[in-house]
């Protein structure tokens, strides 16, 4: 049963209902909310803040490889990579999660073993997700029987831009149904919903029907996580908390390579959701690359210099 407070019980009764409670939601001023993304990417932090920072967004990076190329050889090597990031220095925080393919789950367990790294599977006939929904269940259940600590399910967009959003919320609260203990992660595909106004509904939605987390992109498509979409659904979130007590978690994915870019992020999140969610119980980053530039920038602030091109794995 999703996690809703009581007080949302009546808005999922009906299609009906959740129609109008989702139509209902403010419309999103998108001049307002461009604007002030870009203006607390302009926010700089001192030296020590910044160093903070990069240990920070190091321990909420989602380290991932999601390639229908992937091999155990692979998956091994990313997993050693999430557990000690810099082999160098035993200072580096380890990466919040390890995420695969349901097929690589054991294998990932296997590599992050003993150590706080979750595993995280994408499921549900990702990244499209257009599959029937019995398919969908037996792809999460697959992955949470290897052993995953963590799943992120794509939503059906189809359904959703068509107005069909109780049978988008069904499926959520079948997929957390049998997610069992793993967290969930409902993403949207922010750069299929076209407008704000539909990232808002769907950032509810995902709540209403019990997401842990909501997650902006697969990282498949040419528009992913971005300022913008990423602080309103931190609105989403902070709202959400206010009216239910309930804390959900947020997930900007693809297109974060540098640590600039993460920084501005995690400015988002304090000015936006608050200290409670700079945590990577409650924010994560999507990446591959990412990770490589943290730890470059690490070391510079560490010694004052760039290390050569080898420093860092190519993943």
């Amino acid at each position: 049963m999703p996690t809703t407070a009581p007080a949302f019980r009546d808005v999922t009764a009906s299609d009906s209902t959740l129609r109008r409670f989702l139509h209902g939601l403010p419309g999103v001023d998108a001049v307002g909310l461009e604007s002030r993304a870009a203006a607390l990417g302009t926010r700089s932090i001192k030296t020590t803040a910044k160093a903070y920072a990069i240990d920070l967004a190091i321990s909420m990076v989602d380290l991932t490889t999601l390639e229908g190329a992937d091999t155990p050889g692979k998956v091994r090597a990313l997993g050693a990579k999430a557990v000690r990031p810099d082999p160098t220095d035993r200072t580096t925080p380890a990466t919040a999660a390890v995420c695969v393919y349901p097929d690589m789950v054991a294998t990932a367990k296997e590599a992050v073993a003993g150590s706080a790294v979750k595993v995280a599977s994408v499921a549900t006939a990702f990244p499209a997700g257009r599959a029937a929904l019995d398919v969908k269940l037996a792809d999460v259940r697959d992955a949470v029987a290897a052993g995953a600590d963590e799943i992120d399910m794509v939503i059906d967009r189809g359904a959703f831009l068509a107005g069909h959003y109780m049978k988008v919320y069904d499926e959520i609260t079948a997929v957390k149904e049998v997610s069992g203990d793993a967290r969930l992660k409902v993403i949207f595909e922010t750069g299929e919903l076209s407008t704000y106004d539909n990232i808002r509904r769907a950032s509810w939605l995902g709540m209403l029907a019990g997401a842990d987390f909501i997650k902006t992109s697969t990282g498949k498509v040419a528009v992913n996580a971005t300022p913008a979409n990423t602080l309103l659904m931190l609105e989403a979130v902070r709202d959400f908390r206010a009216q239910t007590g309930i804390q959900i978690g947020v997930k900007p994915a693809g297109g974060i390579r540098t640590t600039k870019d993460a920084v501005k992020f995690l400015v988002l999140v304090n000015e936006t959701a608050g200290e409670d969610w700079l945590d990577n119980h409650w924010f994560r980053f999507g990446a591959s690359s990412l990770l490589n530039d943290l730890l470059m920038q690490r070391q510079k602030l560490a010694t004052g210099r760039y290390s050569g091109p080898d420093y860092v794995t190519v993943d």
